[in-house]
């Protein structure tokens, strides 16, 4: 990557006690930014902690110093170097005098746009979430420079704070070809967006830090124009983001609704919920966590409609290498901020640990729950629900082997908030769907399925097993889920108490075995004929099957003998 900072021109409006100190020293080129308050030591942030530069404290005279080789603050007290990206903001008493500075180092990075260049080309609007100081400006930027110049957009920047563009009338040539738009006060930003579409027939919008609804409002009536949108807000997350009322519109906005009570029984949901108000103005979101990490969400509609069901939904992390390459990791996520209860009210209302101890729930069976693609279950962070565990092993076979998938359970009439709690206490490989299409098992409240011909009918012409609670107990919950996995799983021990001391002609008879009734009888719910093997491998294939609970028969000669599974 190609860094440009000018940083010699930001040590030039310091004072020497300041500047020389920087100048010599080792990290300069990791530098963020230059704290000088009143009173003082002064102070320079770099990535691995701040630095005291002198024991000399900071003075009027060395605030006014500097102040004068700069131009006026402007109304968001901020302040620039011509042609130079940094920015200088000031900290002010009540008498509106100047008494800290903040110098932030600004630097055009070529090059970062790599991670997400294939986004890119898509022409949807992107949207970059982050913390302060994250480098979200930076990437804007060089986001700016790949659509103007590469792909010969016509790109406008509404910049507020001559942070994209840095300060002066010329902008600053890591802009490309773009235009740059200056804002006169900050709170006229969302004026001078619509302004833009109006009189320069711009194909897209650049738009750093939207922070009022006004500006969120003016990005969807750009957006609805037919204009492509970039901008940047601050937020770690995307349920921050919709959580936030200033700002929720630009992911389309939540409302509150109230849905009839077979609607509701339908869900296994309250009768009032939140769902998405209207069609986000953005389509790609990217939450910034590292400067080298990034969290994709390709489609925003999709994923805040899951994120305000409690559901699980899929993100993209991306992360890009010392050597310039991108290594794309897929994830599956649930997030706990809407419409699920607090886990450990579940535990203490429902006296769930009272069931460990009594032995509904022992130790022993809730080891054995914890399957493959177990659950990481963190109280007030997502959950990450992939299963990203390396496993070692002497073959290719005993890796492909450890891939299990999720069970996908339908829930009908239950309480489905409840179910997925109980299934996160559980820490089971059981996933919720809304489409009964694609469920391998439904769990339904016995007094509503018996009156519902029609999912009776879907089941049955799906081969779909359905599995009734009297009520919403966690002791039946826990009961069905039991019965569930009883038909579906093997456990990580059983696994490896099998391929312990095994050969691995042994092994490669136990894989196919294992792949066949994952991938083809619970998959496709057919039959399927094994190899033939000797009398002793096919023993061991018995063992394996009577733990999915599934019927077998032996056929063929007695020198080719082989194992036929059927499907519950």
């Amino acid at each position: 990557m190609l860094i440009a900072d000018d940083l010699d021109k930001l040590l030039e409006i310091l004072p020497d006690f300041v500047k020389i100190p920087l100048d010599k020293h080792p990290h300069k080129k990791f530098l963020i930014e230059i704290i000088m308050d009143l009173g003082r030591r002064p102070e320079a942030r770099f990535p691995e902690g701040p630095q005291y530069l002198s024991s000399i404290h900071i003075s009027w005279y060395d605030l006014d110093f500097c102040i004068k080789k700069i131009p006026n603050f402007s109304g968001d007290n901020r302040s620039g170097i011509e042609c130079t990206l940094h920015r200088i903001s000031s900290i002010k008493n009540r008498k509106g005098n100047v008494i800290g500075l903040t110098c932030r180092v600004g630097r055009a990075i070529f090059g970062t746009t790599s991670i997400i260049r294939d986004l890119l080309y898509y022409g949807k609007s992107i949207l970059l979430l982050g913390k302060p100081g994250v480098g979200k400006t930076t990437a804007i930027r060089e986001i700016t420079r790949v659509l103007a110049d590469e792909m010969e957009k016509r790109v406008v920047i509404i910049d507020t704070s001559n942070e994209i563009a840095g300060d002066g009338d010329i902008p600053h040539p890591a802009i490309g070809r773009a235009r740059r738009m200056q804002v006169t006060a900050p709170e006229l930003q969302h004026q001078v967006m619509i302004e833009a579409v109006e009189n320069h027939m711009p194909e897209v919008i650049v738009i750093d830090e939207i922070g009022t609804e006004l500006e969120a409002l003016a990005a969807r009536t750009i957006a609805e124009r037919g204009v492509q949108l970039v901008g940047t807000v601050h937020g770690n997350y995307l349920e921050s983001l919709i959580k936030n009322p200033t700002l929720s519109d630009v992911i389309g906005g939540i409302q509150y609704v109230t849905l009839g009570d077979d609607e509701a029984k339908r869900r296994g949901s309250q009768k009032s919920i939140l769902e998405r108000k209207a069609i986000p103005a953005f389509q790609i979101a990217i939450e910034i966590h590292q400067r080298d990490t990034w969290v994709i969400h390709e489609n925003v509609d999709h994923v805040v409609d899951k994120i305000l069901k409690g559901s699980i939904f899929s993100l993209q992390r991306r992360k890009i290498n010392k050597d310039g390459s991108v290594v794309i990791s897929c994830e599956n996520i649930t997030s706990k901020e809407f419409n699920l209860p607090n886990v450990n009210s579940i535990a203490n209302n429902l006296k769930f640990n009272k069931f460990l101890s009594s032995g509904i729930l022992d130790s022993t069976e809730s080891s054995s729950l914890r399957t493959l693609a177990k659950l990481d279950y963190h109280l007030g962070e997502r959950v990450n629900v992939s299963d990203s565990k390396n496993y070692s092993g002497s073959n290719k076979l005993e890796k492909i082997s450890t891939n299990i998938n999720f069970i996908t359970l339908y829930v009908y009439g239950a309480n489905i908030q409840q179910v997925e709690a109980t299934i996160k206490i559980m820490q089971v490989s059981v996933i919720l769907t809304r489409n009964i299409e694609r469920a391998d098992n439904i769990l339904a409240l016995r007094s509503c399925i018996k009156n519902n011909s029609k999912i009776r009918q879907i089941a049955k012409s799906k081969k779909i097993v359905i599995y009734t609670i009297q009520n919403n107990t966690i002791n039946n919950i826990i009961t069905a889920i039991r019965q569930i996995l009883n038909a579906y799983k093997i456990s990580k021990v059983n696994w490896n108490k099998f391929r312990f001391k095994k050969t691995f002609v042994e092994i490669k008879a136990l894989v196919e075995t294992r792949l066949a009734i994952e991938k083809v009888v619970f998959a496709h719910k057919q039959s399927v004929e094994l190899l033939p093997q000797k009398s002793n491998i096919r023993k061991l294939q018995h063992e394996l099957i009577n733990i999915y609970n599934l019927k077998y028969c032996t056929f063929g000669e007695s020198n080719s003998q082989r194992l036929r599974i059927y499907p519950i």
